[in-house]
């Protein structure tokens, strides 16, 4: 088969066992026939009247994918990343556990080759085309296919609208009923930090303002805020004044003006040095011991 023909088909995407037909999930098919012809009812004991049938589903919806099927004894670990087939049955319905079919699921956008197919056959000398042996249970035979397959691409929701034609005709052109506004208006400042150059300026722009409130009647200037140069900010001169005024108050001395504040003669160090010790006379300090 080739590889559009793989692309076509869609990948199982889970396994169970069931009872019959009622007991089957939702978007299951049961595989009743095997392909050459014989029940596929794994019952091997007269002592249960209902047997169980091997299902597959192909529903996307699910999310994951069945990327390997593999059949191990009642002895033999689970492999790692496999999980047990889930079981839908009847009650006092058992599945034999002297081997067990167990799958690798994958999420459906990380991988691009998965189970494609499984089939039953009853006698195991006949061979399937493409398709690939797994194990034999019961007297079984489990085949399955793998190939490459491509994810649905999300079709788009169709989405409703409910226009007036009315309203697209060219010839029906009103203003808007409301003024438009600049999306950034300038900043409120307090009414007594306004100055009178800015009342003017406001006079004036009202004036000059078109009497049409559309578009044709926005210019350049909406919405850009408005501020007064540093030399024409009053409170600003006014700091700066009180500043320059403290700074004339600074008397800057010259370097005599030093000399003659902290000049220091040392007459008192000099008069002391020049002083002479009494001399002592032997005489004396015999005299005195």
């Amino acid at each position: 088969m080739s590889l559009m023909e793989n692309r076509t088909v869609r990948p199982v995407t889970g396994v169970a066992w069931t009872s019959n037909t009622g007991t089957c999930p939702k978007n299951f098919t049961l595989i009743s026939i095997t392909e050459d012809g014989a029940a596929a009812n794994f019952t091997r004991s007269f002592a249960i009247k209902s047997g169980y049938y091997l299902c597959y589903s192909k529903d996307l919806a699910e999310g994951n994918l069945v990327v390997d099927i593999q059949i191990i004894s009642d002895k033999d670990a689970l492999p790692h990343g496999y999980i047990c087939i889930p079981e839908h049955l009847e009650p006092k319905t058992s599945v034999s556990k002297k081997k067990r079919v167990c799958v690798r699921l994958s999420p459906v956008s990380s991988v691009d080759t998965a189970v494609l197919d499984i089939k039953l056959t009853a006698k195991s000398k006949m061979m399937l085309q493409h398709y690939t042996y797994v194990g034999d249970i019961n007297g079984y035979v489990l085949w399955c296919r793998k190939g490459h397959f491509s994810s649905p691409v999300p079709q788009p929701k169709p989405r409703k609208f409910s226009l007036d034609i009315r309203s697209l005709s060219l010839e029906q052109q009103t203003p808007p009923s409301l003024p438009l506004k600049p999306s950034n208006p300038p900043p409120t400042l307090p009414a007594g930090r306004l100055s009178h150059r800015r009342h003017t300026l406001n006079v004036k722009d009202n004036v000059d303002k078109s009497a049409d409130s559309s578009v044709h009647g926005i210019t350049a200037l909406d919405g850009v805020p408005f501020s007064l140069h540093p030399d024409y900010d009053f409170q600003a001169n006014e700091m700066s004044l009180q500043l320059n005024s403290q700074l004339n108050n600074i008397r800057i001395k010259s370097f005599k003006d030093i000399e003659n504040e902290y000049n220091y003669a040392f007459t008192v160090e000099e008069s002391a040095a020049k002083r002479t010790r009494p001399s002592v006379s032997a005489e004396q300090v015999a005299s005195a011991q």
